[in-house]
């Protein structure tokens, strides 16, 4: 489907209540941070997706609440949110439970940003291969049309922090050819939607987190749309 005509049915289907709108109100456009067990900091880069939800409102027009909602893998209130997104520098463990749930909540349209913030990736990549074990997480070539939103992004992925100064990667998992799991490895897109006093990232590494974080929000409501 064109992003015009994506962009088009979500602001028939998208409340009015405009920019004010709390998040998680019933209908309301946002995303669901991923709250879980293990011992990472799930809830890291508090200024993240408040700005990130901003820069989608101001560069789209579409009418999302202004800060994020907080999910758990058992909550019934899930399945509400299109786009899911989990980070963390350390552990991140689900029970049996949660995995299916999980599982079940992306093979039926949801979808799940995870942003290794350094020190997640062990575990996520284990978890990962627990709730989907006949899909493997595999790297995104740069032609992907995630990288080719509202934003081109001809070389994949951005660097927004050094880490191990590796080169950012992004990997996926897919069923029936939708993206239901994008990992952006290496590039901690989320410290770039931060305030820009928290890191001090020069301002064209932080545009370059944001349009990634544009392309991605409406690459995963763009699935939903029928």
């Amino acid at each position: 489907m064109q992003l015009l005509t994506v962009l088009a049915v979500i602001a028939v289907q998208a409340p009015s209540s405009g920019s004010d709108a709390p998040a998680g109100a019933e209908g309301t456009l946002t995303i669901a941070r991923l709250q879980y067990d293990g011992g990472g900091d799930w809830y890291a880069n508090p200024s993240s997706l408040p700005n990130l939800l901003r820069a989608v409102r101001d560069r789209t027009g579409l009418p999302v609440a202004t800060r994020e909602a907080v999910v758990k893998p058992l909550d019934a209130s899930l399945r509400n949110h299109p786009y899911l997104y989990m980070t963390g520098h350390g552990n991140v463990r689900f029970t049996v439970a949660e995995r299916a749930a999980l599982r079940d909540y992306l093979l039926t349209g949801g979808f799940l940003h995870a942003d290794d913030n350094y020190g997640l990736d062990e575990s996520f990549r284990e978890e990962m291969a627990a709730i989907f074990p006949d899909r493997p997480l595999v790297e995104l070539p740069p032609d992907h049309p995630v990288f080719h939103g509202v934003y081109d992004f001809p070389e994949g992925i951005p660097k927004i922090h050094e880490h191990d100064g590796n080169p950012p990667q992004a990997f996926g998992i897919f069923d029936r050819g939708r993206l239901v799991v994008f990992y952006s490895y290496e590039s901690d897109l989320g410290d770039g939607w931060e305030d820009v006093d928290v890191h001090e990232d020069a301002e064209d590494i932080r545009e370059q987190a944001l349009r990634m974080g544009v392309n991605l929000f409406l690459h995963a409501i763009g699935q939903r749309v029928p």
